[in-house]
C-alpha cells in the first residue's frame, strides 16, 4: 500500500518545477512568445522552477512595482524603468539582456518601400498608429523616430506627432487579445493603415494576418530598443536563477529565434 504513496514522492521530487515555488516575472508585452519558450526551458532545468507572468507596457508595469506589488523579476522594453526601480531601492542592478527595433506593420490597402516609409506616414490620408509614450517604450521609440525625421525633412516631427494615434499600451487601453497580437487586429480592423511596432511584433502579427506586410525603417530614422532586466529586491532564489538563464547561451539562442539580438 506503500509503494503508489512513494512513487508519488519520487516524481514530485524529480520534477524541478514543483519543487520550488513558482517565480512571478513582470514584463514587457513584446517578450510575451520569446519568454513563455524561455519559462518552459528554464523550468525544465534541475534548478529550475516555474514562471508565472504579468505582461503589459514596461511604464505600466514599473508603475505597479513601485507602489508594491510583489514580483521576482521586472524585463522590460528599456533600460530606464528598471533603471527607475534600482535607484528607488526596489530592485538589484539592472543588466541589459536583449535588444529589438521598430518596423513598419502596413495594411494591405497601403503599398510603400523603405525608401518611400516616411512620405507614407507623412501623407495626411494613412492613420499612423504608435503605442502610448511614457506608458509603453514602443511609444517611446516612435517619438525618437519623429525627431529623428525632422533631420530628413524640416516639419516632419511636428507632423507626424498631431497625426499619430496613440491606439494601445496606455491605461484607458483595454488589455490586448490573450491568443492575438494587437497590433495585427489594430491594423487588419483598419483602424491604422500603418503601425510602427518592434519588428518582433511585426513579423507576429503577420503571421496571425497575413494580407499585412512588415517594412524596415531605413536607419537614418529607426531607433533601437535595449531591453533590460532587474531582480527585485527580496526575490525567490529562483528568480536571479531565471535571469541569469535570459543571458546565458542557452537563454540567448531563445531569444534570437523570436527576433531578438543579443545585448551590445
Amino acid at each position: 500500500m506503500r509503494l503508489p504513496a512513494l512513487a508519488a514522492v519520487c516524481v514530485l521530487m524529480a520534477s524541478p518545477a514543483a519543487a520550488q515555488d513558482a517565480i512571478k516575472v513582470h514584463a514587457a508585452g513584446s517578450l510575451k512568445a520569446a519568454l513563455t519558450e524561455a519559462a518552459g526551458a528554464f523550468a525544465k532545468r534541475p534548478d529550475g522552477a516555474k514562471v508565472d507572468f504579468a505582461f503589459g507596457p514596461s511604464g505600466l508595469l514599473k508603475d505597479r512595482l513601485e507602489k508594491g506589488e510583489a514580483s521576482d523579476v521586472f524585463a522590460s522594453a528599456n533600460m530606464a524603468h528598471p533603471k527607475a526601480l534600482a535607484d528607488a531601492g526596489k530592485a538589484g542592478p539592472v543588466r541589459a539582456f536583449a535588444r529589438n527595433t521598430l518596423c513598419a506593420l502596413t495594411g494591405a490597402n497601403v503599398t510603400t518601400t523603405p525608401a518611400a516609409l516616411l512620405d507614407t506616414i507623412l501623407d495626411a490620408k494613412v492613420k499612423l498608429g504608435i503605442s502610448t509614450p511614457k506608458a509603453d517604450p514602443s511609444g517611446d521609440y516612435a517619438w525618437q523616430l519623429f525627431a529623428n525625421a525632422e533631420k530628413a525633412k524640416p516639419g516632419a516631427q511636428k507632423a507626424l506627432e498631431s497625426k499619430a494615434l496613440q491606439l494601445t499600451g496606455g491605461p484607458q487601453h483595454p488589455p490586448p487579445p490573450k491568443d492575438r497580437t494587437v497590433y495585427g487586429v489594430i491594423v487588419a480592423k483598419g483602424d491604422a493603415d500603418v503601425f510602427l511596432t518592434y519588428c518582433t511584433n511585426a513579423i507576429l502579427a503577420k503571421k496571425e494576418e497575413p494580407q499585412l506586410q512588415v517594412v524596415a525603417i531605413p536607419a537614418s530614422l529607426n531607433v533601437g530598443a535595449d531591453y533590460g532586466l532587474v531582480v527585485m529586491k527580496g526575490a525567490k532564489p529562483a528568480g536571479m536563477r531565471f535571469a541569469d538563464f535570459l543571458l546565458s547561451p542557452e537563454g540567448q539562442a531563445i531569444l534570437g529565434t523570436l527576433g531578438f539580438a543579443s545585448p551590445r
